[in-house]
């Protein structure tokens, strides 16, 4: 019997190595092999002539060619000359709460952590293998003075596949373009960046960034993409553990699997208190907004503003910057708050991040923020997130979530998943939005810009795009159906709403407009989709489905199958354009089945919004 255990043991440890992974070694290499739990990607670390390297496959095929892993730490290359020890394997497999395209996030995957040695430093490597995609990092001990110099990361893909990018700008708000890899240049460009490589798609950034300095990428002359400190050009030093922020290749069949990733997320650690995943007053919602509509708020007509936003039935009202300059700030502030709360409203309050910087101001702000009965801090305008300002991201949140304060950092860097470490931050800008594309600045969004955004920087985290008007001379070519689904698929717990009001008061389509939801539980790309050209979602939430269908630049038709409702007649409000006048729209109530088909002509900018519930 006894015999017979320990074979079945040796057999179960075998079984595991073969689940999780296993190492190979040969004279001048050792491989550590590490597979997803489905078995169908595969994540190579190998450390050939003393060169530390990863590269992914998928079904057996490369995706990731051989890409360095590393940095350089007190003149010393800890990517090169590199010998590893004996991995440490674990399964990863939980959920918690998501507000973002779907309510619930996986993480299920396989890790292994790898003891390394370079230059007499010893240091782990982690490596995450999910079934959508792949993180690894370094984890290097604690040493007095140490200093970081630059960062040695890349990822390398063979041939010339199509790139979704957008250049480095240090508050993220670029244009997204169609290029190709070989036609990047030698410029600087943001992350993520998502590409097509062969049939797969793939979406390039980083997670968990802290304590460490914001990574842009810049093709290099081996045609790799490679990381680069940008906000930290002669590094830093630092007395504590430096951990390397995860480099992050998310891979998707599909554009629903790409879009419904939430890998970024996953590779954060969950809240220090649990009780923060579940707190009740950390509640996503719709807000309205004054900026875009008449720029800074006026103190004499706030109740004004919070009457239009019950009428809407949105959650909040946002007040933005220049309340600060009002006769009696802080109590004409607090009578805000007041009213608001007699209508069922909440307020928001706008700070430049200059007063929220030093921790003891900013805890007294906070305080007073509260005290007046502000729910919820939008932080604008911190400088590039160097090593520093990662830390005060963190910093922020942290002293936020302790006074019960939502956040939403504008003008901030990429999202890197710190929303599933403090939840209380429900969405940051960093992205060019509806804000960047108005009259009174002269600027007009690029038509791809749109359907490029759900590929590329929703896939890592939500975004504060401020969508929605329908002031004729705000559209610049925009048809009010592509700026309705602009709010449907841009996703933002907190949905601030670009548009004025009242003119969402006086639309035909107030109904619809009350009824879109800030957050999701399922989110579809429908056929037809093609970054760069045209997007078409269908989202649920609870038992209502909203599609969303925004255009680019060149006419085109397409169908919409409505093969994803339930079986059963449902009600459905379409939003047709009409052609040559974007400021309108030709409303249709029909009844529709998983069976109907939806035709659209699509116009240039244009868009198609459908409302579904039984």
């Amino acid at each position: 019997m006894r015999l017979l255990f320990s074979r079945l043991f040796v057999c179960f440890v075998l079984l595991c190595s073969s689940l999780l992974g296993q190492t190979s070694t040969t004279p001048t290499a050792k491989t550590i092999l590490v597979k997803s739990p489905d078995g169908k990607v595969q994540t190579e670390l190998s450390a050939v002539d003393g060169s530390l390297r990863y590269r992914i496959l998928v079904d057996g095929n490369q995706v990731l060619a051989p890409s360095d892993l590393g940095l350089v730490s007190d003149g010393k290359p800890l990517g090169r000359d590199v010998e590893l020890g004996k991995p440490v394997f674990k399964l990863v497999n939980e959920q918690y709460r998501f507000f973002g395209a779907h309510a619930v996030a996986i993480n299920h995957a396989n890790e292994a952590s790898i003891p390394a040695i370079s230059h007499q430093e010893s240091f782990w490597i982690d490596v995450h293998v999910a079934n959508d995609g792949v993180g690894v990092r370094l984890r290097l001990a604690a040493r007095q003075g140490r200093r970081i110099e630059t960062d040695q990361s890349s990822w390398r893909f063979e041939g010339n596949p199509t790139v979704w990018a957008d250049k480095l700008d240090a508050s993220y708000e670029s244009h997204y373009r169609t290029m190709s890899l070989d036609n990047l240049g030698q410029e600087q460009y943001g992350m993520p960046l998502s590409l097509r490589v062969g049939g797969l798609y793939v979406t390039v950034s980083e997670a968990a960034l802290k304590d460490y300095g914001d990574l842009a990428l810049r093709r290099s002359a081996d045609g790799s993409l490679q990381g680069v400190l940008y906000a930290d050009p002669t590094g830093w030093t630092t007395d504590d553990a430096v951990i390397q922020p995860w480099r992050v290749t998310i891979i998707a069949r599909t554009l629903s699997d790409l879009v419904n990733t939430t890998l970024v997320q996953n590779l954060n650690s969950p809240p220090a208190d649990p009780l923060l995943a579940s707190a009740n007053w950390i509640r996503p919602g719709r807000s309205s907004w004054q900026w875009m509509a008449i720029g800074a708020p006026r103190q004499d007509d706030q109740k004004q503003w919070v009457d239009w936003t019950r009428q809407l039935g949105y959650e909040y009202y946002l007040v933005d910057e220049g309340w600060e300059h009002w006769t009696t700030p802080w109590p004409a502030l607090a009578e805000v708050v007041a009213y608001a709360k007699t209508q069922n409203v909440k307020i928001w309050l706008w700070v430049h991040s200059n007063e929220v910087k030093d921790p003891a101001a900013r805890k007294e702000y906070f305080r007073k923020a509260v005290a007046a009965g502000v729910v919820g801090i939008k932080i604008d305008f911190p400088p590039p997130c160097n090593h520093w300002w990662s830390n005060w991201y963190y910093e922020t949140a942290r002293d936020a979530a302790a006074y019960k304060l939502m956040v939403d950092f504008h003008g901030a860097n990429k999202p890197t998943g710190m929303e599933r470490t403090w939840p209380n931050v429900l969405t940051r800008e960093g992205v060019r939005g509806h804000e960047w594309h108005m009259t009174r600045y002269q600027r007009i969004l690029e038509p791809a810009h749109d359907t490029i955004l759900p590929f590329t920087r929703y896939i890592v985290g939500p975004g504060d795009y401020t969508p929605t008007v329908f002031e004729s001379k705000e559209l610049q070519g925009i048809s009010w159906a592509h700026e309705v689904a602009e709010a449907i698929s841009f996703t933002s717990p907190f949905l601030c709403f670009g548009g004025n009001p009242k003119d969402f008061i006086a639309n035909p389509a107030k109904d619809l407009l009350m009824a879109i939801p800030s957050t999701w539980d399922e989110t579809r790309v429908l056929r037809g989709s093609d970054p760069g050209k045209v997007v078409a979602e269908a989202r649920r939430k609870g038992d209502q489905w909203f599609v969303a269908v925004m255009n680019g630049s060149d006419t085109m038709e397409m169908d919409i199958s409505l093969d994803f409702l339930a079986r059963g007649d449902w009600r459905s409000s379409q939003l047709f354009d009409v052609k040559g006048h974007p400021d309108a729209w030709d409303r249709k109530e029909i009844k529709v089945t998983r069976t109907n088909q939806i035709h659209l002509v699509l116009d240039h900018r244009g868009g198609f919004v459908a409302w579904i519930r039984k």
